[in-house]
């Protein structure tokens, strides 16, 4: 129910945060964003596996999982390292991990034997598929909290900011 000038305000408190009202200013939302998303994505990461959690897997590592999952093919050293935003020495500490884990493979390029190529193994694609099936457990819990209409709409404005994410 929106307020009248005249009505009394109430302010309710998450995390000992103030929530705003919808009509402050687009800097007072955008810090009140940062308070949220810093409780969500320590949320998230937490909750996100139990391969996160016992510490099988870092985020990082995950996150480049992830990256050669959904490409159709593999990777060079340099394109990782673009991809993680990362440079290579850094990268290579993670790639070197993953095949530790028998999580990737690497192997020479086709038209250039002194390229590496990063590959994942079956293995590898079945901890993303473990991870991602978690990370569906757990939004389905949030969603529990949420009527359709605003599952929807959290959704919705959430596919409208994701081009914009790695900007």
């Amino acid at each position: 129910m929106p307020f009248d000038d005249d009505s009394e305000r109430h302010t309710v408190y998450i995390l000992n945060i103030p929530m705003h009202d919808h009509r402050q200013d687009l800097k007072t939302s955008a810090e009140r964003l940062a308070d949220i998303f810093i409780v969500l994505q320590r949320s998230f990461v937490l909750n996100l596996s139990k391969e996160l959690v016992r510490g099988r897997l870092s985020f990082p590592q995950f996150l480049l999982l992830s990256f050669l999952a959904q490409e159709p093919e593999p990777l060079t050293m340099t394109e990782v390292a673009k991809r993680m935003k990362h440079t290579t020495a850094a990268a290579t500490g993670l790639v070197d991990r993953l095949e530790k884990l028998s999580l990737i493979t690497r192997k020479q390029g086709p038209n250039d034997r002194r390229k590496v190529m990063v590959v994942i193994t079956a293995k590898g694609h079945a901890m993303v598929q473990e991870i991602r099936q978690d990370m569906i457990q757990n939004l389905l819990r949030l969603m529990e909290h949420l009527d359709e209409t605003e599952r929807a709409t959290w959704l919705r404005i959430y596919e409208k900011i994701f081009p914009h994410c790695n900007q």
